[in-house]
């Protein structure tokens, strides 16, 4: 598979740009606000919630960190304006957090702060191991200057993830809002896991240990055995639709959010699974990206990852197999 998305990957860029954006489309919500705005009025009537995104990140001076700043504001406000049941998420390298550790941090806090006052839930996501560090010291800062609003992303791919979430369990206790995934970014062998299977067992570690920690989950994955894992480990723990969080070491005041966990999906994909979930009752959220980079957005990630080109290729050519 990989031999072949590699291939995929190779051409792709000789394609025109129209090309892409029909292969991308359906997996991005518009070039604009206002063409994210019309794609959560679509989805959300399946039921689902959002989170949304601004795409863009690893800028290359702080200057540019004035554009994501006044478009998350304007996020934020039409959230608030058409009540929308929607967070959002933030790269910390798009606030500057590589550049200027605490110059990134202030312009962080300048969206969360206002995300806060109008009770909207804050991600930091997570992106390759270069930054994965900084975003756990940006995620304790901002807890310790008391913005509680606000969880973070791990991926099971990460030989550090179990410590980091049992790290993280001991400095913020029931206010640990944890993002599990298996991870898009290939890091080298030395510090993760490479094969399939081993990235499952270890998501699956992550979010067994997660509930068992008390922490809020949003368990984000279109793998089957890592959905039917949690179903799973979420009835051993007395979780479910309509259940009160029942463990003692858990926050159940969250605004906005589930019994203690959530599902998430990326815009696109596998549709038919969070329909699912949803009629049995479990929250489901859509992760919801636009924006005018789009195209370095879709290139960059078919970069990172060929074996993503295959499934694109594969949803297009036999849309059957991933209904949205």
């Amino acid at each position: 598979m990989g031999i072949v998305g590699s291939t995929i990957v190779k051409f792709l860029p000789l394609a025109p740009k129209f090309i892409v954006r029909w292969f991308a489309k359906r997996y991005f919500a518009g070039e604009d606000l206002n063409q994210a705005l019309q794609a959560i009025k679509r989805i959300s009537s399946e039921g689902a919630c959002f989170t949304i995104d601004v795409l863009g990140e690893e800028i290359t001076s702080m200057d540019e960190t004035t554009f994501f700043i006044s478009e998350y504001e304007r996020v934020i406000q039409m959230i608030v304006e058409h009540n929308l049941d929607s967070n959002i998420s933030i790269k910390p390298t798009a606030f500057g957090l590589h550049l200027d550790f605490e110059l990134g941090l202030s312009n962080m806090i300048s969206v969360i702060s206002k995300a806060s006052e109008r009770e909207i839930f804050v991600r930091l996501d997570m992106e390759d191991s270069s930054t994965t560090q900084d975003t756990i010291d940006a995620l304790t800062r901002l807890h310790e200057m008391g913005h509680e609003n606000v969880g973070i992303v791990f991926q099971g791919r990460l030989h550090r993830t179990l410590s980091d979430i049992q790290n993280l369990t001991d400095k913020l206790g029931k206010k640990l809002d944890i993002r599990i995934c298996k991870g898009i970014y290939l890091e080298p062998e030395k510090i993760a896991f490479t094969e399939y299977s081993n990235i499952v067992d270890e998501t699956n570690s992550a979010i067994e240990l997660s509930i068992k920690n008390g922490a809020y989950v949003a368990i984000a994955s279109h793998d089957d055995p890592v959905i039917n894992f949690s179903l799973n480990e979420l009835s051993n723990a007395g979780m479910g639709p309509g259940i009160e969080d029942p463990r003692t070491n858990s926050d159940s005041s969250k605004l906005g959010k589930g019994p203690g966990y959530e599902f998430q999906f990326l815009m696109g994909v596998r549709g038919d699974v969070r329909r699912k979930l949803s009629n049995q009752g479990h929250l489901t959220r859509v992760y919801l990206p636009y924006g005018a980079r789009w195209y370095e957005y879709s290139m960059r990630r078919l970069r990172e990852n060929p074996d993503v080109a295959l499934h694109i290729t594969k949803a297009v050519l036999f849309p059957w197999t991933n209904r949205r």
